[in-house]
């Protein structure tokens, strides 16, 4: 297929498609879906939602994908993706979810995902842009120790914020014992569903990965509840954004290691220099010297000193009128919660500090930004 005829391919639908239209959502194409950017309420006030009660996702975009151990044993499917991941998956008990992310050779990142030990077998998430190419990476680099099976009959849903847990309850009594990170089989509703305490908001949540069929009518459900609403892409981003969390091709990508992405805390001692099970995964070399001797740059908190949001691609400066770019910004935008905008990006580690001041140069002037802590906003998860 020529990229000609890939513009013009249909956007693919969600199970949550109709729900979304009858809802009000304003739809726009996202990673080859027909998505909802945002409904009635807009991106503010969904944001803002969300922080304060339950907000309600459609991630069915993502990519579902069962690890089957050709052995019957879940500790094979785990060493077989440790060839192609830094962290310790081995460690992963049942019931339990780990961050994980694919690499390449020369250290970059080629997806971030989830990783979840469901007793016999491997239940992994990754991103909606590159599921076709990770399908295809587990394919080659498994084919002798796992059965690759992609879960296409099943739609994720998201429930995020501080009345989540309670909205979830009511429909899977079970949830209120989960702790973030937990995940594995529940019955919701009647239903066989996979839950995983987690998100990608900051707040307390619930992923929930529900057979297609029935997806709409587990999201009326949740829906039913005063404190539940459906919230859009854009307020997902914020939310993120806040939160301090990596968009894939945009915070990282082929071109960033996990350790310049500021993403050590998720590669174990184990998979580290003088571990259980050092390298064994693509750039381990160059992943962990740069563990063990630093980087030349690394993402970093910004926070623009003044009320212009400053967006993704703007180039960094060390001086407010001359010198060399040393840098850009990789997201950015309002952040509702801070009441400020906000934004991330890469920097010379020399520049890294926090509370130095770096310039973004914004349609031809350049305007002041501080170094920052991340996360923006605290996270709230049920530890």
């Amino acid at each position: 297929m020529s990229a000609h005829d890939t513009a013009l391919a249909p956007l693919k639908q969600t199970p949550l498609h109709a729900l979304h239209l009858a809802r009000g959502g304003k739809m726009v194409p996202f990673a080859g879906y027909d998505m909802p950017v945002q409904y009635t309420l807009g991106v503010l006030k969904e944001h803002l939602h969300t922080r304060a009660s339950a907000g309600l996702f459609d991630v069915s975009h993502m990519g579902q994908i069962a690890l089957r151990p050709k052995s019957g044993k879940v500790e094979d499917a785990a060493l077989a993706l440790e060839r192609l991941v830094p962290q310790d998956i081995v460690a992963v008990a049942q019931g339990r979810q780990r961050y994980a992310q694919f690499t390449n050779a020369d250290g970059g990142i080629l997806d971030d995902l989830m990783v979840a030990n469901f007793g016999d077998h491997l239940f992994v998430v990754v991103n909606a842009a590159c599921k076709a190419e990770d399908e295809a990476l587990l394919r080659a680099a498994l084919f002798d120790t796992c059965i690759i099976e992609p879960l296409t009959e099943r739609a994720l849903i998201a429930l995020q914020g501080p009345k989540a847990v309670a909205a979830l309850t009511r429909l899977c009594p079970e949830a209120a014992a989960m702790r973030f990170m937990d995940a594995g089989p529940r019955r919701v509703m009647g239903l066989d569903c996979f839950v995983s305490r987690s998100g990608y908001t900051g707040e307390d949540g619930f992923e929930i990965s529900v057979p297609a069929a029935d997806a709409e009518a587990l999201a009326t459900a949740l829906l039913a509840d005063d404190n539940v609403t459906l919230i859009g892409l854009g307020a997902r981003d914020s939310l993120r954004l806040e939160a301090g969390l990596c968009l894939y091709g945009h915070d990282i990508d082929t071109t960033t290691t996990p350790v310049e992405g500021d993403l050590v805390w998720s590669i174990q001692k184990s998979r580290r220099t003088g571990g259980a099970r050092a390298g064994g995964f693509p750039g381990a070399t160059k992943i962990l010297t740069q563990i063990d001797t630093g980087v030349a740059r690394k993402r970093v908190g910004l926070r623009p000193e003044g009320r212009a949001p400053v967006r993704e691609g703007a180039p960094l400066f060390a001086d407010a009128s001359s010198g060399e770019q040393i840098g850009s910004v990789t997201s950015g935008g309002f952040g509702p919660s801070v009441g400020a905008p906000i934004a991330m990006g890469y920097l010379p580690s020399s520049e890294a500090a926090i509370g130095g001041t770096v310039f973004a140069e914004v349609r031809g002037q350049r305007l002041p930004l501080r170094v920052a802590d991340l996360p923006f906003f605290p996270h709230s998860y049920k530890r």
